[in-house]
Parts: structure tokens; sequence; C-alpha cells
């Protein structure tokens, strides 16, 4: 890690030592309740005149960045993200109750008179979701969301911030001083540590090989993610379409039930690029009518059929169950699973609502309605013993006949809500994944101007639509689609489960007893369900154990060449003496004009930039090397976005601007970009003046200091940059701010000028560096991006050949290039191409 010594402008309040005694108190006295707090809980000192503290001191508990937006807002406004979430989150989990029983039943049990079967299916269904969705995720891991975001990597941002490791090989020491960095160093102060948290996190600090199994152990959760959101619009598609079989023969049934489903799944993933929001308002009514359309039939049959049903929910009729069938039940385990699919969203789709919306939501109705659903196909099943197909197994045949066609209806309009909750997961982890440099550069729309968080990835879309296209027509059939979704399900709650017990020690810093209670606890509920989905690895649960393979390898390949492409560059940078031995004008030609030279390096000269003036010499009058990079943490406040330095002497007009984004920024246009970076590096030459330690009698270590500013909306005191077209220049008037114009041109494009504030003196030099800004500015701006062929060099192993030379090479070939994630405008790129044997 590259040591890099912060001068930030704006000072992160941090909870001083200096507080009053009496408040001081009062935080000891809260001390007892701290080990069962999470770690996100944090402790903020906000100062108030209030009559009721008679200190002056609050203490308020906010849940980070989101919760504590969540908290702020009227109850109307998380009623209503709880009715959005309804569309978006719970859509696929509401949609279990079409399939369970069928797959459960399929061949491996038999539903006898003796009712023992059902009624231990009943059970087993009644705890799994209890204990699973509702135990597990809505009261535990919820509260493991990294600043509002949910989802597997979420977790891995957390333990790698926490155990100080990450995936990223950029990373700086500057990055620690982040808010969320801050914050997360400011609960663990408050926090009692356990003895066995620092040796873990030591361990996992020192020991390199542990630190790639956890970035790996991540990368399998991610790919089942994105394998469970190939089969789950299938399987749910499919088992709504499948209620056509109880109104035409089997005959006529098998050639209408796939084209229906495959249209369906087409129309679905068209509706993708619309956005989150938009879908949310149209699929959430649908989903509370399917709600209260299986509790109002569940109701119906416990009533009509069996009111006794209820006593199948002891936990002792799981026991007679599993005595009586042996094998063939735990083998049936596979199906009773399918009664959670869709949980994992609640986690993954965090980020597009709140902790509290899902949880109102899922506990007021989602739960309630299911219980009530199984219950009632339970209470019909119990009274009717004649199986002459698996008819009368499915969930239609419990439906009262003058219901069924608006049911059918219903559910196929529901079952396509219930894939739309594994696509938006599926897309927001992908983007996750990509940030963190563990995927393929893909183009990343944001569908809503007002919401965060709201996605659509075109390349993923597609590709998911045609695999899930190929899987319906392959399998044609409840079962095989039920064992292959099983799988992918549960694989992702085991890894859910493997990383909350490290982020209960690391991060929430609860003693090791608690994480291995978690893990006992309910690793071993989801071992048991993942031994049943194994066995039936042949008849479908190959399938996401292919793709999942599939996905891996790309996300290897990637991740290896893009840190074997990063070492080269560290590995062959230009050294600072070698500029500084060119003088003030390099040794070239400087032109007009502005040169943003992109690299991934947060310190020293590219070799592109060498490269390129010994075959070229001559560039631009200013040149900025710009760095865009992903730091493991969910989002990066605006007045924290850049990291900017000189690079040598004033007079070389050389800077260095590190951009920082996090996992789920926004990425601004091209033109925005333009406006922030020089408006921001115009701020730095500012506030520069008055920086005491910007010595240039050390220039060897002015490459090392770097100054904090943030975009032109966060210090609307300072300096603001202004462009117009030379045709609609306004007449000068009177104005309390100061400019700098950029002289007369014959036919300019356009006119820039910094308004800078009254109150601060600038120096003479600091104006000519302004004055020289935004006369480059104004003759326009250069993006020069590196185009390297890599190759592995000789001696490497045949191995590392296949990898680096076709593997990591056809995929930089087929996915977006670095001037695509920049936005910069095709006309104003430059490629200077070279070759990386690494």
């Amino acid at each position: 890690m590259e040591r890099i010594e912060l001068r930030s402008q704006a000072k992160i309040g941090v909870l001083s030592q200096k507080m009053p005694n009496a408040c001081s108190a009062q935080l000891i006295k809260l001390n007892w309740i701290r080990p069962f707090l999470p770690e996100w809980v944090i402790v903020k000192w906000n100062i108030s005149n209030s009559e009721s503290s008679p200190l002056g001191l609050i203490m308020d508990l906010e849940t980070g960045i989101s919760q504590n937006h969540v908290k702020r807002e009227s109850w109307k406004t998380v009623l209503t993200l709880a009715y959005q979430s309804l569309g978006v989150v719970y859509g696929d989990l509401s949609t279990s109750p079409l399939y369970v029983y069928k797959s459960t039943f399929a061949d491996d049990i038999q539903h006898s008179e003796t009712n023992e079967e059902i009624y231990g299916v009943l059970s087993f269904v009644f705890w799994t979701l209890t204990l699973i969705p509702l135990l597990k995720y809505v009261f535990i891991v919820l509260k493991a969301d990294d600043n509002g975001e949910g989802g597997t990597f979420a977790l891995y941002s957390l333990l790698c911030r926490h155990a100080r490791v990450s995936s990223l090989p950029n990373c700086q020491v500057a990055d620690e001083e982040l808010y969320e960095y801050k914050k997360d160093a400011a609960a663990t102060c408050l926090t009692p540590k356990t003895t066995f948290g620092p040796r873990l996190k030591s361990t996992l600090e020192k020991h390199r090989v542990l630190q790639r199994f956890l970035l790996l152990l991540a990368l399998i959760g991610t790919c089942m993610v994105i394998g469970d959101g190939v089969l789950t619009p299938a399987l749910s598609v499919f088992s709504a379409v499948s209620g056509l079989e109880l109104s035409m023969s089997r005959e006529h049934h098998k050639y209408v039930e796939v084209p229906v489903a495959c249209i369906i799944l087409i129309g679905l993933f068209a509706l993708q690029h619309y956005g989150t929001h938009r879908v949310g308002f149209l699929f959430a009514p649908v989903v509370l009518t399917w709600l209260l359309c299986i509790s109002a039939i569940g109701i119906y049959n416990i009533i009509h059929w069996n009111p006794h049903v209820y006593q199948a929910l002891s936990p002792y009729y799981m026991y007679k169950f599993l005595r009586k069938t042996q094998r063939g039940g735990w083998m049936s385990l596979g199906g009773i699973l399918l009664c959670i699919t869709g949980s994992e969203a609640m986690f993954a789709d965090l980020g597009h609502f709140s902790q509290l919306s899902i949880q109102i939501a899922f506990t007021s109705l989602v739960y309630p309605s299911l219980i009530l659903a199984y219950m009632g196909q339970a209470a019909y099943l119990s009274q009717h013993h004649a199986i002459d197909s698996d008819y009368h197994i499915g969930f239609y045949v419990s439906v009262p006949g003058k219901l069924r066609w608006p049911v059918l209806v219903i559910a196929i309009l529901a079952a396509v809500v219930g894939s739309q909750a594994i696509i938006t997961g599926t897309f927001s982890i992908i983007k996750q994944c990509s940030a963190m440099g563990c995927f393929p550069r893909v183009k990343i729309v944001h569908t809503s101007s007002k919401i965060h968080g709201q996605i659509y990835i075109p390349e993923i879309n597609w590709t998911l639509m045609l695999l899930c296209l190929a899987v319906t027509v392959g399998f044609r059939d409840t079962k095989r689609l039920g064992n292959a979704s099983g799988l992918a399900v549960i694989t992702v709650m085991l890894v859910t489960t493997c990383l909350m017990s490290l982020v209960i020690v690391l991060c929430w810093h609860k003693s090791v007893f608690f994480a291995i209670c978690f893990v006992c606890f309910f690793g071993t509920i989801e071992a048991l369900y993942f031994s049943a989905s194994l066995i039936k690895f042949l008849e479908g649960a190959w399938v996401p154990v292919a793709l999942s393979f599939i996905f891996l390898i790309i996300m290897c390949v990637w991740y290896y060449g893009t840190l074997k492409t990063y070492e080269f560059d560290v590995q062959n940078k230009v050294s600072i003496n070698w500029l500084l031995g060119l003088g003030p004008s390099l040794g070239i030609v400087r032109v007009r004009g502005i040169g943003l030279i992109h690299t991934e390096l947060v310190s020293g000269i590219p070799a592109i930039f060498s490269h390129f003036v010994t075959n070229l010499p001559a560039f631009h009058q200013v040149l900025v090397f710009l760095c865009i990079k992903s730091v493991p943490v969910p989002h990066v406040k605006a007045k924290e976005r850049f990291l900017i330095g000189h690079i040598g002497p004033r007079e070389y007009r050389l800077y260095r601007c590190i951009v920082r984004y996090g996992y789920r920024d926004v990425h601004k246009d091209d033109m925005e970009f333009e406006k922030d970076l020089v408006c921001s590096i115009a701020e730095f030459i500012r506030s520069g003046n008055d920086e005491p330690n910007c010595a240039k009698d050390d220039l060897e270590g002015e490459d090392n200091k770097m100054t904090v500013v943030g975009t032109c909306c966060t210090h609307t005191d300072g300096i603001q940059l202004r462009e117009e077209d030379a045709d609609n220049i306004e007449s000068a008037g009177t104005s309390e701010l100061r400019e700098i114009r950029s002289p007369p041109l014959t036919q300019p494009r356009k006119r820039v000028r910094f308004r800078l504030p009254d109150s601060p003196k600038i120096t003479r030099a600091a104006r000519e560096e302004l004055q020289e800004l935004v006369e480059a500015r104004e003759a326009g701006i250069a993006y020069i991006l590196g185009h390297s062929y890599v190759r592995a060099k000789q001696g490497s192993s045949m191995l590392k050949k296949l990898v680096i030379n076709y593997g990591y090479e056809f995929l930089r070939r087929n996915s977006r290039a670095p001037a695509c994630s920049l936005s910069a405008p095709h006309a104003s790129t430059l490629q200077v191409g070279m070759v990386y044997n690494v």
C-alpha cells in the first residue's frame, strides 16, 4: 500500500475525548448494551439548546446513511417504500406456493391416507420460513448492511474495511480518511473488543491465501446469484402457466405450456430497461392482490376442509415425517427448500429500499400470507388422497373451481413479478462486482435520476434471457427446474452464513461464541437442505453448478489479468527524477489544451507517458494524470471525491488527480465530469497557496502530497466555473466575485470564467496558473488512454499463457473499453498502444 500525506480542507468530525463528565458517564452506562448492538450502530453527539437536556448534549443512535435517512422519514414514506418492495423484493418469495408441494411429492414420497407426509411437509415449510427468512434475514442479516447496501459483496466490503484486506490493488492509506472508514473506526473505538477478533484480523492481514479464499467465497456466492437469476424466472413462470393443465388435455397442454412461458419471459426481460421505480409501482399491486388471494383461499380451505391443520405446525410432525419416509423424506427436502426461494433478495435489494420498509412488508403481510397459503393447501390435500396424477398435488387443485381462471391470471402476473426480484438483485451484485475489479466492464444504465441504486445492465439482461429460455425449453419440467433452483438458492445462503460469522466477530466485535452459534444453528439447517439438493445433481441440479463455474472462471481470469497488468504498471512506472530532468517544458513542445492521461497508478509517472513523448515529442500545456478508482465503500461523499496534487514544481503544470467512487456510486457523464475536474483543480490551486506544507524545496515529495477537494457543488464559497458560448456572452456587470477570464480568441468555441471569492488573497503565481488553466480549458480536453496488449512473458507456465493470452485477452476485447467507463467522447480520445509482458 502506498502512503499518501493527506491535507483535507474539510475536517471530518469524530467523537472527541473531551466530552463533559456527565456525558461520559451516560456513555459508560450504555456500555452494558453494546455487546447486543451491531457494529453499525454509531453514537453521534449533537449539540442542542433544548431545556430537556441541560447539558446541551443529546445522544442519537443512527444506523448508517440509509438507516438514518429512513429514521427521519415519515411513516407514510416508510409504508410507501414497503408497498413498493412487494413488487421488487417479495415477488419471488410470494410465488413459491405454486410449486413447493408439487416438487416435494414429485418422486421421493407419496401422499398417503395417514396424512403424515403432508403434515410433515407443512411443519418443515413453517419452520423453514420462520428460521431462515424471518429470523436469519429479517432480524440478523439485514442489520449487516454496508451503509444501506446489501448483498454478498456488501458483506465482503465490510470485512475488507475492518480487516484491512482488499481485492483492489491500488488502495491507499488516504482512502481510510474517507467518512465511511472513519465512521467504522469510531464505532470500533467505542465498542469493547474481544481477544479473538484482533487475532483473526491479524491472521487475515498476514496470509494472502486466506484473503484469496475470502474473495473466492464472495465470488461463489455472486455466481450462484447469477445462476439463480437464470433459473428462478423460468421456474416461477413455468409453474404459473402449468395451471392450464386443469383446463385442457395433457396432449394439448404440453404444446401450449412452453411457448406461453417463453413469450412471457421475453416480455419480462424486455421491460427491464424501464427501471425498478416504474416496475415497482406497476408490479406492487399485482403482488398485493396475489398475497391477499392466496391467504383468502388458504383461510377458506382451512375452515372448509380441515380446521385442525394448525396442529401440524408442531415440530413433532417433522420427526414423524422423517421416521416414516427416511431416505425419501430426506431427498424431498430439495422440494421443501423452494419455499424460501427469493429470501436472499431481501438483502440483495436492500439498497433500493430501506431496512425498516422491508421488515414491515415481510412481517406484516408476506409471512402471514405464505403460512396461510401453505396451511390451506395442506388442509385440502389432507382430505383428498386420490392421486391419479400429479395434478392433485399442485397449487391449482386447492383453488375453488369457480376461481381458477382468475387465480391463474393473477398467478401468471405474480410469477412475472417474482422473476423481477432476482433479476434486480443480479444487476446490483454484478455492478458491485465490476466496481471491485472482479467482473469485466459492462454498460451500467441508471434508470432513475431521483432514486439512487436503480440500474439496468443490457449485456447481462439479454444473457440472462437467452439462458432462461434455454433452460425452459430444455427441461420443460417443474421438478428438474426446482432441483436446479434449489441448489443455487441454498448455496447463496450458505455463503451468506459463512461471511456473516466473520462480520459478527470482525465488524460487530461480538464474542466468537455468537459467531459459532450462528454458523452451527443456521449452517446445520442449510447444510441439510444443501445435501438434499446436491444428491439430485443429475436430475437438474448440475445447471447452477455449470453456470456458476463458467461465471467463476470469467471472474477469476479477469481479476488475475487485471492484477497482473497493474503490477506491470507499478514495476515500469517512470521515476520523478526522470521527469525533473526534462525541465519545465518537459523537453517537448507544449500545445494548448488539457491532456488527461488515464492511468491506474496512484503514484509515479505511467510508462504510457514516456512511451508517448518518445514517439511524439509534443503534449498539452496542462497535463493531468487521472486515476479513477473504486474503494470498498458503497458511497464516497462529493466533498471527498478528488485527491489532487502537483507533480514536480508548479511551473511544470503537471497534476495528479485521483477520483474515488464507491461501488454503488453513479459515474457522471463526460461534460459534468470535466467541469468538476477543472473546477476542483482550480480550487486546489487557489487553496494551495495557504498550505504551509507545499514546500518547493522538496520536489521529490511533492508527488506524495495530495489534497482532498470536493466537486463544484461542495465548495460554493470557493471557485466556481462558468462556461458560455462565445455568441451568448452577456455584458459584464457588477458582481461581488472577481473573475479570471481568458484572452479573446479569433473564433473561440466557448468562453470559460473562474469566479473567485473576494476574501482570499491569491498570489501572482497562482493567478498565472489559474489563467493558464482557463486558456487550456477553452482549447479543449483530450483523453489519452492506454491500449495495452497483454501477453504472458517468456518462461511462463502453460496455464498462465492460456489464462493471459487467450482468456483475459478475449474478455478485454469483448468488454467495455476504459473510455466507456470514463465517459470520454470518442472525438477527444487518443489511444496509445503498449505491449504488457506480465
